[in-house]
């Protein structure tokens, strides 16, 4: 398998594709990695150095590997923080050109706008360019609650208003939505929940809750679940596979009492599970 991922990029713990670069390449894909920035660490510490690309930097790294003729070999492209719109214009040229190229081609957008505790923490017009341009270009999107909200206009409580938000972005062109870190008022309070929705049907997947906090877990079931549907072609065994394996990362990192989520260490998490989870239908 073949990905083009456009994303940032951090020399100290794990985000964007330093989150998601390894496990993919673990489990057995080649990554074409195209860095929107390149920071010393993610900017949850407060300070960093480093540098943001331009859309025009992105846009002629992305030209160089078209040129090689890879497009055509490209099974998915894969994306998330966007740094300004013109980073944004990139990516979906990009997409566009590999689907040109290979029409079976699976374009992964992970619309990152912010979280509930931080709100929004993309510049200004982001979040709208993610509602009328990368959302509706997408195959597979996977907010996380907050993004779902800010997406959608529709206050997410319960698991009937989760399916309904699902349908609701599913109109705007993607077909699959999964919502990461959802909390409702039906999650237990040692649990977080993922829920996809695909085809008109739903599955929910329960994991218990770490008591960790790091940056990044995003990025990396974002990676983990295009990475399933693709082999698999099912939303639920993607689901299923990434969410057991994104737990046992983060278990492992809590153990450890870790500030970074622990890609490396526990790599063996993203190929076997130590714990299997089952996503349900709901």
């Amino acid at each position: 398998m073949n990905i083009l991922s456009i994303q940032s990029w951090v020399s100290y713990g794990h985000v964007g594709n330093a989150s998601a670069v390894f496990p993919l390449q673990r489990l057995g894909a080649e990554v074409w990695a195209v860095n929107t920035v390149q920071f010393s660490n993610h900017t949850g510490y407060g300070s960093w150095t480093g540098d943001v690309f331009t859309g025009a930097q992105v846009a002629r790294v992305i030209e160089g590997i078209e040129a090689r003729g890879a497009f055509a070999r490209c099974d998915a492209v894969l994306s998330g923080y966007m740094g300004e719109r013109a980073i944004g214009e990139a990516i979906l040229d990009a997409v566009h050109r590999v689907k040109a190229a290979n029409p079976a081609a699976l374009y992964c957008c992970d619309p990152v706008i912010g979280d509930d505790d931080t709100g929004d923490y993309v510049r200004p017009g982001i979040a709208d360019f993610m509602r009328t341009h990368a959302v509706p270009a997408a195959d597979i999107i996977t907010p996380n609650r907050y993004e779902v909200e800010r997406l959608t206009g529709r206050a997410i409580t319960t698991l009937a208003d989760a399916k309904a938000a699902i349908v609701a972005l599913q109109a705007l062109g993607p077909r699959t939505v999964l919502i990461t870190s959802l909390r409702t008022e039906e999650t237990p309070a040692d649990a977080m929940d993922m829920l996809v929705g695909e085809g008109g049907q739903f599955h929910l997947l329960r994991t218990p809750l770490e008591n960790v906090q790091v940056n990044g877990a995003g990025d990396a079931i974002s990676a983990l679940f295009l990475f399933h549907r693709h082999a698999s072609g099912s939303a639920v065994e993607a689901l299923s596979f990434a969410g057991s394996s994104i737990h046992g990362v983060l278990r492992r990192t809590a153990l450890a009492g870790a500030r970074e989520i622990m890609t490396v260490a526990a790599q063996d998490e993203f190929v076997a599970p130590s714990r299997r989870f089952t996503a349900v239908p709901i």
